[in-house]
């Protein structure tokens, strides 16, 4: 039986609690630009913030402006730079990993598995979140969907991994939270997929339907991989 000698891990809602980390930030946007003048019930303001996410991506840079257009019909600066302001001490001070999975990495790599992170998230800010988490020490290679030219669930970020690792699909484990993106390329590519389910359940539009999609394995904490892979292997 051929083993396990890489594994391959989505970071957003993965290894850290994005979802948690923008639902925090946008509110504590909105609260300093309402304190800042502007007039708009709390909760339609942070659900018109999410629209524009869902139009343009949740990475997108100009949201805030976007948002005051709308509400505003014009970008009102003193109000937007309170909200970036607010954004951005909130980000800093809440984007962390889930619990356990550091030392879960640490461990793996101490028994001898490679680690390779693929994100579809720009390269720059991808490269801020682990260094400011510092998981970016832990891992081996680090592609972002910028670096191929191609998001999950599209083959060209898996192969580009195996190629820096020099292992073959069949030596490999996609662990994700995105059953559309992570478990479909995996699967695509006939590489061994794990789900983890405490991600993106509770903010992706997609998720239900990408359920019919399914993993080889499901874990709900993060420390699981390791009893997992030493059972696979």
């Amino acid at each position: 039986m051929v083993k396990i000698k890489a594994i391959f891990l989505d970071v957003d809602n993965t290894l850290l609690d994005f979802n948690k980390m923008k639902k925090l930030c946008v509110k504590s946007a909105v609260d300093a630009m309402l304190d800042a003048g502007l007039d708009m019930p709390r909760k339609k303001a942070i659900a018109q913030v999410f629209d524009v996410y869902d139009a343009e991506g949740i990475e997108y840079k100009n949201v805030l402006q976007d948002f005051l257009k709308k509400a505003l019909g014009k970008i009102d600066y003193k109000i937007l730079a309170k909200g970036v302001i607010a954004y951005r001490k909130m980000r800093d001070g809440v984007l962390m990993p889930y619990p356990e999975v550091k030392s879960t990495i640490i461990k793996l790599k101490k028994k001898g598995f490679k680690i390779a992170i693929l994100s579809d998230a720009p390269s720059y800010p991808l490269w801020m979140r682990l260094c400011a988490t510092g998981i970016d020490d832990l891992s081996d290679v680090v592609v972002s969907a910028e670096d191929v030219g191609a998001e999950k669930p599209n083959p060209k970020i898996f192969e580009y991994a195996m190629k820096k690792l020099k292992v073959k699909q069949e030596e490999c484990l996609m662990v994700g939270d995105m059953p559309g993106r992570d478990i479909k390329g995996a699967k695509d590519l006939s590489i061994k997929s794990v789900l983890v389910m405490y991600g993106s359940g509770n903010i992706s539009k997609n998720y239900v339907k990408d359920m019919s999609i399914k993993p080889d394995f499901k874990i709900n904490y993060f420390r699981e991989l390791i009893p997992l892979i030493s059972k696979l292997n």
